[in-house]
């Protein structure tokens, strides 16, 4: 099994797709598979994709896309009847509140199920090779520790049972292991073969660009990668850009920048094979495209760096310099949109603006995505903690959501409130130790989404503030997921409520009653101003290209499903037709009817299109940053 991984908007599914064609090409029967919540695979096969295998043009090549709430559904049918069994067994719950609990939906089930289906699908018949089409960095490093997830469940499980097997002991009638005990060892066995699977039988590329935030990551998300046991063999620089056939103001700085990239690179991944893919005027879609990119990336593996250009300034263009619509009563601001197409470099610019032009309140600009670029914006390190980047406004303050820290503070908490519980309630139970052992057990499982939902915990807590808080989200899957999460956690909060009510006798209500209720009423709260369209604004950052126009047209009609208004649609990366330069010209033919398909989308939406040019370098700092954003206009 191969999977292609790096930053969102790369292009690890042209990647992968290239390579599984070419593959096919070569005799091999060969499945790509996509995980990624926001599916792009079937766009650069330019076919229709399901859950299922489905054979792609006249080769052996089959490819699917991952359908995580279809795939959960069926892993939880096999074992319900076993989970319901040590439900019962083992805690206070009756068949009513397993029935409610196993309901609810279950945020984050793509990285849960993730590698589950994987070997599932790999089983469906033998294929020679398998390719995996994941989600941006941070997800797929959360996709990966499933095996570790898993056994943590098994154990969870197990000790659960174990009160059912000490009272059966203690009691007399003696204890055999039965179909329960069977799916426990069955999970058990499941997270060790997964494991195996990606010690010893999987292999990693990774994708990356000749650019600083992907350049960057790049170190961080290989290193995560190894340290779960899998092994990265090849690393790919994705879309290097040609040496200019004339002195292009454009084309000049940006082959420049590269070079600087193309060598760090180089420098960072020494040992490793690395493949270098020239930059292309047309996207590729379709099995003829992809074979092309296929043979380029053969063709060109590195030799030695390219030699460093001279910057030139950029050609000057006319601006608006649009103001993105956004009124004063707007506090929260979202930016969403495929990976790599700039939400992090626009949102920290429009948080900037918005700090000048509100100087007596305070703005938060908060990163939700758990690969973070939002300091790399800024030119200097950030972290939980929020801080005011230098050269900001005194009023501006940014942070990088760190789930893990978070989840580990709530943990011990609540950890000190089981002890309190027991010490007070459950004093002198023979069984009481095993009662403690699951909570402290469950507290230990980091839950399936928790990015999302400390994200939300986060969001809550900043606007409760009186903040106007600026969004820099994940990837378009994840942050659909991010804001279909405050209903759903609303839903788990009175399921929560009710089984403590009906047990409070057992075990009072506590402090964790008291919590629930409070998060239930903010909740709430946050729920009325997500739909608000006075309060709250989503831009819905794209890029001129076929790959991101497709998805954003799915985000745009997600977020009408959601009711969560959208206020405009950011073009970045917008390309200037330079004189005497074939391939800036070329480039702005190719994104013309792009851009028309986009204020089509932005008419029906009845909202604003905001172009951001393409500059080299990628600013960074607040006043590259500002000067960036005086050149944003809106498209007439």
């Amino acid at each position: 099994m191969t999977f292609f991984g790096g930053k969102g908007g790369v292009g690890k599914t042209t990647c992968s797709a290239a390579a599984a064609v070419r593959a096919a090409e070569e005799g091999h029967s060969v499945l790509v598979v996509s995980t990624d919540p926001a599916h792009s695979l079937g766009d650069a096969l330019a076919t229709k994709l399901g859950p299922a295998p489905k054979r792609v043009g006249t080769t052996e090549l089959y490819a699917a896309q991952l359908d995580a709430d279809r795939a959960l559904t069926r892993w939880l049918a096999d074992r319900e009847d076993a989970f319901r069994t040590i439900a019962e067994r083992g805690t206070y719950l009756d068949d009513e509140d397993v029935d409610r609990l196993l309901s609810l939906s279950l945020p984050g089930v793509d990285e849960l199920v993730g590698l589950i289906e994987l070997a599932r699908l790999a089983r469906t018949r033998p294929w020679d090779i398998v390719v995996v089409d994941t989600a941006p960095t941070g997800h797929t490093v959360r996709l990966l520790e499933m095996p570790e997830t898993l056994r943590r469940l098994a154990e969870i499980l197990d000790d659960m049972h174990a009160k059912h097997r000490f009272l059966a002991a203690s009691l007399g009638r003696g204890w055999r292991p039965d179909f329960a005990d069977e799916v426990i060892s069955e999970i058990e066995r499941e997270a060790i073969d997964l494991r195996a699977m990606l010690r010893s039988r999987s292999s990693f590329t990774w994708i990356t660009l000749p650019e600083e935030l992907p350049a960057r990551e790049s170190l961080d998300g290989v290193r995560a990668i190894e340290a779960i046991g899998a092994h990265v063999d090849v690393v790919v620089v994705n879309r290097v850009w040609p040496k200019p056939e004339v002195p292009c103001p454009l084309c000049v700085p940006r082959v420049a920048a590269e070079a600087v990239w193309r060598e760090h690179i180089a420098a960072t991944f020494a040992g490793r094979t690395i493949l270098e893919v020239p930059a292309r005027v047309k996207e590729p879609r379709g099995i003829d495209a992809l074979r092309g990119i296929a043979l380029s990336v053969r063709e060109h593996e590195r030799r030695a760096p390219a030699p460093r250009r001279r910057t030139t300034k950029s050609a000057a263009v006319r601006s608006a310099n649009a103001a993105l619509p956004l009124g004063r009563d707007v506090r929260l601001v979202l930016f969403g949109g495929k990976g790599g197409v700039g939400k992090t470099t626009a949102s920290a610019a429009a948080a900037l603006e918005l700090a000048n032009l509100r100087p007596k309140e305070k703005v938060l600009v908060l990163s939700t995505d758990p690969a973070h670029s939002l300091g790399d914006a800024f030119g200097e390190e950030l972290g939980d903690v929020p801080k005011r980047p230098i050269d900001a406004p005194k009023n501006l303050v940014a942070r990088e959501l760190d789930a893990a820290q978070a989840f580990a503070v709530e943990r011990e908490r609540y950890r000190q409130a089981i002890d309190d519980l027991f010490a007070s309630i459950f004093r002198g139970r023979m069984d009481a130790t095993f009662d403690r052992k699951v909570l402290e057990d469950l507290l230990d499982l980091a839950p399936p989404g928790i990015d999302e939902l400390l994200a939300t915990v986060s969001l809550v807590d900043a606007l409760e503030d009186d903040q106007t808080v600026v969004v820099d989200t994940a990837p378009t899957g994840h942050t659909l997921r991010l804001l279909e999460l405050p209903d759903k956690a609303l839903e788990w909060v009175h399921a929560l409520m009710s089984v403590i009510l009906k047990y409070r006798s057992v075990i009072g209500l506590g402090e964790l009653a008291s919590d629930l209720t409070s998060l239930a009423k903010r909740l709430r709260r946050f729920i009325a101003l997500l739909h608000d369209p006075r309060r709250t604004a989503f831009i819905a950052v794209t890029r001129a290209a076929d790959l991101p126009v497709l998805e954003t047209e799915r985000l745009v009609s997600g977020l009408a499903e959601l009711d969560v208004p959208l206020a405009a649609i950011l073009v970045n990366g917008v390309s200037e037709t330079i004189a005497d330069c074939p391939q800036c010209a070329a480039v702005a033919k190719e994104e013309a009817p792009r851009l028309a398909r986009l204020a089509r989308l932005a008419r029906l939406a009845k909202v604003p299109v905001v172009v951001a040019p393409l500059v080299f370098p990628t600013p960074r700092g607040p006043s590259e940053l500002r000067l960036w954003r005086t050149r944003w206009h809106e498209r007439q």
